[in-house]
């Protein structure tokens, strides 16, 4: 508990505990955005390198639950057929994280708001991006490079994914075991790197490990929301809040 509060105030372990709750709650009822809420609402007030530190073991233990929850069989079904964008996504998620500590925290910021405000305004707008079937291997590929570089970076990767498995025309019933498999194998990927590029380390892991509490709560509640509400309403609800908390990551980054 000593180490626990050299890295955050018990002020602030309190507030990164509530996000987390919420984020788990989110992420049980539409399946992502457990990271980027995460990470753009504990940013508000605690360091982003901690921050992402501190998302990783509770991201790990929400996808494990996620692709548990579809199955088994059918994650291994999604994986063999999704492979390509799958390993890409790993691969540069455990490149990019190693240079997590060579960026500043205002531009991880900035550029973190930046990008979660794009893909929130598109996913918002209803614009549908589609692959022609002839063009989806190289698809997977710059999918997958992106979707990666974010993932290693700022530890999110999901509106990416959703988008992509979108645009390949991937039925909806499908697209939460593809989700939970890309999410999972990708975290351990996440933990993986973080624990070489030091940003999980000593100090750091006990605020992670404390994290898994509301984290699985929320999850918990979030199946419950899953499985009784209007998934449509909810996920729009998400993506605006993820818009405006992405708007104050901008000007946070700018304003130092």
């Amino acid at each position: 508990m000593d180490a626990l509060f050299t890295v955050v105030s018990p002020e602030l372990l309190a507030f990164a505990f509530c996000i987390t709750l919420f984020a788990g709650v989110v992420k049980g009822a539409i399946g992502f955005a457990m990271p980027l809420i995460m990470v753009s609402g504990m940013s508000i007030l605690m360091d982003p390198k901690v921050v992402v530190a501190g998302i990783i073991l509770p991201i790990v233990m929400s996808n494990l639950l996620q692709v548990a929850r579809s199955g088994w069989g059918a994650a291994r079904a999604a994986l063999s057929e999704y492979v390509i964008y799958v390993s890409i996504v790993c691969v540069m998620i455990l490149i990019t994280s190693q240079f997590v500590r060579l960026v500043s925290p205002d531009t991880m910021l900035f550029w973190l708001g930046v990008i979660v405000v794009g893909l929130c305004s598109i996913q918002i707008a209803g614009l549908k991006l589609v692959i022609p079937q002839r063009h989806r291997r190289i698809g997977a590929v710059i999918s997958g490079f992106f979707s990666g570089i974010l993932g290693g970076f700022a530890g999110t990767w999901g509106p990416t994914t959703v988008l992509y498995l979108v645009a390949v025309e991937t039925p909806k019933t499908k697209q939460i075991v593809v989700q939970g498999v890309v999410y999972g194998l990708g975290s351990v990927m996440l933990l993986l790197g973080h624990l070489r590029s030091g940003i999980l380390n000593a100090d750091t892991a006990p605020l992670s490990a404390v994290l898994l509490i509301p984290a699985f709560v929320g999850m918990r509640l979030g199946f419950m929301v899953h499985d009784r509400i209007d998934q449509v309403m909810f996920r729009k609800a998400t993506l605006w809040v993820l818009l405006i908390a992405g708007l104050n990551l901008i000007r946070k980054g700018m304003m130092g």
